[in-house]
């Protein structure tokens, strides 16, 4: 059974406006009221940041108190390509590195509709070859991201994949965007469950960042990519969300393909449930279990 905090935080988010078809209110509506719901959420005390250019693309060092600078979890931010950024995302990517003990390079990558895809695929590419530059050690890395920014983990994996560029440790994805068609059986079944995500809004946010391409475009919706030889990967999601079959489909298909992938459904959970761990005894746990993940690909 969900916690009670659960249903507070779901009547926090239906009191909020929610994209619909015609992505009203407008974009830049989404954009201002997601930051303020980052407020009520800010990240503890001791977290300290530094922005950088992590090879021409603006990027936060988050660091908590005895992380390893020698570990780095590479973070890529929700928000439907659309939304979102390094400080929406700021306590979730703190709280993640904080659990693993090491740093987190969150990136600022480029949002539709101003740059559609590659835009995000090109950015995350090149920051992940900076921290490879600075004297990482790819084995040392894991890729993180939620919802976009969880598709975005695997596009990016497969993109190194195809360069031939060594490959992170491991990839972590929560409740990741892999169909931009919202074909999946979840759209219709847990609609009136998810508090965050309706077909519509989220169809409107794929056009944006595809532009003039096709939905099944690999990189752009990882759904349709080769996932053979991608690092092992760990999905949450939740059981309550409209993007539940976008995360089993994948892991079905990376799993077919020979990759090492922990599938976990969380019961009664919401999307990114993971990102109100100051006030959820669920996200803290699932926190708990994506750092021992990575603590154990990258010790």
């Amino acid at each position: 059974m969900a916690s009670p905090e659960l249903q507070k935080i779901v009547d926090l988010l239906k009191s909020r406006p929610m994209p619909s078809g015609d992505l009203e209110p407008s974009l830049e509506q989404l954009r201002t009221g997601f930051e303020s719901l980052a407020a009520v959420f800010p990240p503890e005390a001791d977290v300290r940041s530094e922005t950088v250019d992590a090879g021409g693309v603006s990027a936060d060092w988050i660091e908590t108190p005895g992380a390893d600078p020698s570990r780095v979890l590479l973070y890529l931010h929700g928000g439907g390509y659309v939304i979102g950024s390094v400080n929406t995302h700021r306590d979730l990517a703190s709280r993640i590195a904080r659990a693993a003990g090491v740093r987190a390079l969150s990136v600022a990558y480029r949002l539709a509709p101003e740059n559609p895809h590659p835009a995000a695929v090109e950015d995350s590419t090149a920051a992940y070859r900076w921290l490879i530059g600075q004297g990482l050690e790819p084995g040392r890395v894991v890729l993180a991201g939620d919802s976009a920014g969880g598709g975005l983990t695997i596009a990016t994996l497969v993109a190194l994949r195809d360069a031939g560029d060594p490959l992170p440790a491991a990839g972590v994805c929560l409740s990741p965007w892999v169909d931009l068609e919202g074909i999946g059986e979840s759209m219709t079944t847990k609609a009136e469950l998810d508090p965050l995500i309706q077909h519509d809004g989220l169809a409107k946010m794929g056009r944006l960042y595809l532009g003039d391409l096709d939905p099944h475009t690999p990189l752009a919706a990882p759904l349709y990519a080769d996932l053979g030889g991608l690092p092992p990967l760990l999905i949450q999601v939740g059981t309550a969300e409209a993007l539940l079959d976008d995360a089993t489909r994948v892991a079905e298909k990376a799993s077919a393909a020979g990759v090492d992938v922990t599938l976990e459904p969380w019961d009664d959970m919401i999307h990114v449930w993971q990102i109100f761990a100051s006030q959820l005894p669920e996200a803290r746990e699932a926190i708990d279990r994506i750092g021992d993940f990575i603590r154990k690909r990258i010790a």
